[in-house]
């Protein structure tokens, strides 16, 4: 990660829902979702955010190069229930992706363990021995004439790169993926992972509500 550039996109924060418990937004691709160490990686969707509304607090974090739903708490109790909400996996993920080849069977079902790959992190890597329980759903969307698939993923666990080491394992790694991709499967302007949507109880009510971003890709 020595050649990294941090070159965020200069776009207004996408609001796609605000009461006065909870603040849902469509992070881009290319933003950081909290600071990273240094003045040079400040700027983030946590410290965009927090300029509108001050009040904002952390919940969850989306990879810098995957874009899509995000929900902040703007009250403690609301952090609280929210942060219960992802621990014990009571919220529903949907992502869409962009995947190298054409991925067959139409749905399945990856259940591999992860853990972090100390001397090349921040990659994650599949170890049967000392990884966490990962588990992801798909449904293939389409297979398109480049040679690649349109698939939507589910994930049941919430691991660090869960979605790109699970795709990479299938042998159709994510286009565009810096990490995990080689060759042509790399060559592609930006991450294709997309989070699609997200469904959470309300910390007030405690109704389900689903929330939806649209795919930029």
């Amino acid at each position: 990660m020595s050649d990294f550039t941090y070159a965020p996109p200069d776009e207004p924060v996408r609001v796609i829902h605000a009461d006065h418990e909870v603040l849902v937004v469509d992070k881009p691709a290319g933003l950081l979702s909290v600071p990273g160490k240094g003045e040079h990686l400040a700027d983030c969707m946590m410290s965009r955010v927090l300029k509108i509304h001050p009040e904002a607090l952390l919940v969850h974090r989306l990879d810098l190069d995957t874009s899509g739903i995000m929900v902040f708490a703007l009250t403690r109790h609301a952090q609280r229930h929210l942060g219960q909400e992802f621990e014990n996996r009571r919220t529903k993920k949907v992502y869409l992706a962009r995947l190298w080849g054409h991925l067959e069977p139409r749905e399945g079902r990856v259940d591999l363990p992860l853990i972090v790959d100390w001397p090349n992190r921040p990659r994650q890597h599949v170890n049967h021995e000392t990884g966490k329980p990962s588990v992801t759903d798909w449904r293939v969307l389409r297979h398109d004439p480049d040679g690649t698939t349109r698939v939507r993923l589910m994930p049941v666990t919430g691991r660090s790169h869960q979605l790109r080491v699970h795709c990479q394992a299938l042998g159709h790694p994510i286009l565009g993926d810096p990490l995990y991709a080689e060759g042509p499967a790399r060559d592609f302007p930006r991450l294709m992972l997309h989070a699609e949507s997200l469904r959470f109880r309300h910390p007030e009510h405690g109704k389900g509500m689903t929330f939806t971003a649209p795919c930029p890709f």
